[in-house]
């Protein structure tokens, strides 16, 4: 029975997918839900993005150096795992599952609003197709997400330097070498194929349980919690896959 209530859920995601293009808004009217999107998605996003990304770099530089306890392993090796765990998992991925929270909970809960108050239903009425009207700009939007990845690369790499230099684990040349130390290009492209992948599912996915919601206020409440258990519980999948995919 619950099998069929997941695959039924599941089915009805596809087909809102599907609506999204149906009579769509006004280009006029739709640039500047865009540019509101951007603003409460994107912008309100980077405050708690640049803070945690530069202190978790930082303690990701720290922690690798403390265990490197035998004299014989290289100190660029801390620059080398700061590098690598900031872009290839940190940045895209847990930085996505954080704004499930963040982005997931607002616009899950702003859409649920609309439909308790029953302003979906004043749209419909209007004809305006209010899938395209809601949740089609939040994905265009949110393609600007990339920009807010690279900002969490740079922050942890530069968390990690400043608390490995000043904090004397390592040198400046020793850490700057860690991170240029067999680099492969490749693995921004993944980073960042992963993030456009997160993007679309933080756009969607609290939408689906916004705007499919029934009841009053307070299943707005559970319906935010749900979107942001299942938002990180299909990132964390689509990760592995991807990972495999393009990795392996």
């Amino acid at each position: 029975m619950m099998l069929v209530r997941y695959l039924s859920q599941i089915g009805r995601y596809f087909i809102m997918l599907k609506d999204l293009l149906n009579r769509p808004v006004k280009l006029s009217i739709m640039r500047q839900l865009i540019f509101k999107e951007i603003d409460d998605l994107v912008i309100d996003s980077l405050g708690i993005v640049c803070f945690i990304s530069f202190f978790v770099g930082g303690v990701v530089a720290i922690q690798t150096a403390l265990n490197l306890t035998n004299p014989l392993i290289p100190k660029y090796l801390i620059g080398f795992a700061t590098r690598q765990s900031v872009i290839l998992e940190f940045a895209p991925t847990f930085i996505s599952i954080i704004m499930a929270g963040k982005m997931g909970s607002f616009i899950t809960s702003s859409i649920g609003t609309m439909r308790v108050t029953e302003q979906i239903d004043a749209l419909e009425v209007m004809g305006v197709n209010s899938l395209n009207y809601l949740v089609f700009p939040k994905m265009i939007a949110l393609l600007l997400y990339p920009f807010v990845i690279g900002i969490a690369m740079f922050l942890g790499v530069f968390g990690g330097y400043l608390a490995g230099v000043y904090g004397g684990f390592a040198t400046s040349q020793q850490f700057i070498t860690g991170l240029q130390e067999d680099f492969i290009p490749f693995h921004i492209t993944y980073a960042f194929i992963k993030t456009l992948v997160f993007a679309f599912l933080l756009a969607t996915i609290p939408a689906f349980h916004g705007y499919y919601m029934k009841g009053g206020a307070l299943e707005v409440g559970k319906a935010s919690t749900v979107s942001f258990v299942w938002t990180s519980v299909v990132i964390i999948l689509m990760n592995y896959i991807l990972t495999q995919i393009m990795l392996s």
